[in-house]
């Protein structure tokens, strides 16, 4: 290892983007977070310089010890996130606390991570989606959770104008993922990989982001499916 690589921490690494973006940066310093750590140790054993750290997003009062050893992160992805759909009025708290804490408390608990990232100039991504932009029916805690991520990237953004760190927005459109399969079965359609990006189209933008040169930002970027 080369102290010179940039380190990069990505959560939901074992999802359909979070498999792509490991991939696409293979030659960064990888640290893979996820639930599975089987999953995890087979991800890191696919590139040369990844590890693996189990985290329990449901649970972000655990994130402190897990995180006490890492002593180089130049860039945060976070990209975990879980959607369930439903109507306001017949979703539970159950439902509602969930979605909110994986989805918006733990990337700010991981925020925690923010003095080393500024040591390094590095770049914090939040992995968005559509419906951080428009809520729609039968989305609304999906929707909120991720309303609240863009406020938060929003805020830190303005927050960390002067320490040279980076905060980068990413709201992709629907893309070919086990999440869309969850989704389009929940939304009672069938499912066409086809119709959808591919998760790699979804990295390979991430990655032209935190390669951006130093006089700008990508502050904001969406992506959508195009025709084929």
């Amino acid at each position: 290892m080369t102290s010179s690589k940039p380190v990069t921490l990505i959560t939901g690494a074992t999802g359909g983007i979070g498999v792509a973006l490991a991939h696409v940066l293979h030659r960064h310093r990888l640290i893979l977070a996820g639930r599975n750590a089987a999953k995890l140790a087979a991800l890191c054993a696919e590139l040369p310089d990844a590890v693996p750290l189990v985290l329990d997003l449901t649970r972000p009062e655990t994130f402190a010890d897990a995180l006490v050893g890492l002593e180089r992160v130049t860039n945060v992805i976070h990209n975990a996130g879980t959607v369930e759909l439903g109507m306001l009025a017949e979703q539970s708290h159950e439902i509602w606390t969930r979605t909110l804490t994986i989805n918006t408390v733990a990337p700010a608990e991981l925020t925690g991570l923010l003095p080393r990232i500024r040591a390094e100039r590095g770049s914090v991504v939040f992995i968005n989606s559509g419906a951080g932009l428009r809520a729609n029916a039968g989305w609304t805690s999906y929707a909120a959770s991720k309303f609240a991520l863009r406020a938060i990237a929003d805020s830190l953004r303005e927050e960390e104008a002067a320490s040279g760190v980076r905060v980068i927005s990413v709201f992709p459109g629907r893309t070919d993922t086990a999440m869309q399969r969850k989704v389009k079965a929940q939304e009672g359609q069938p499912y066409d990989p086809d119709v959808f990006m591919r998760p790699e189209t979804v990295a390979e933008a991430v990655c032209y982001a935190l390669q951006a040169p130093r006089d700008a930002v990508i502050s904001d970027l969406t992506i959508r499916p195009s025709p084929r």
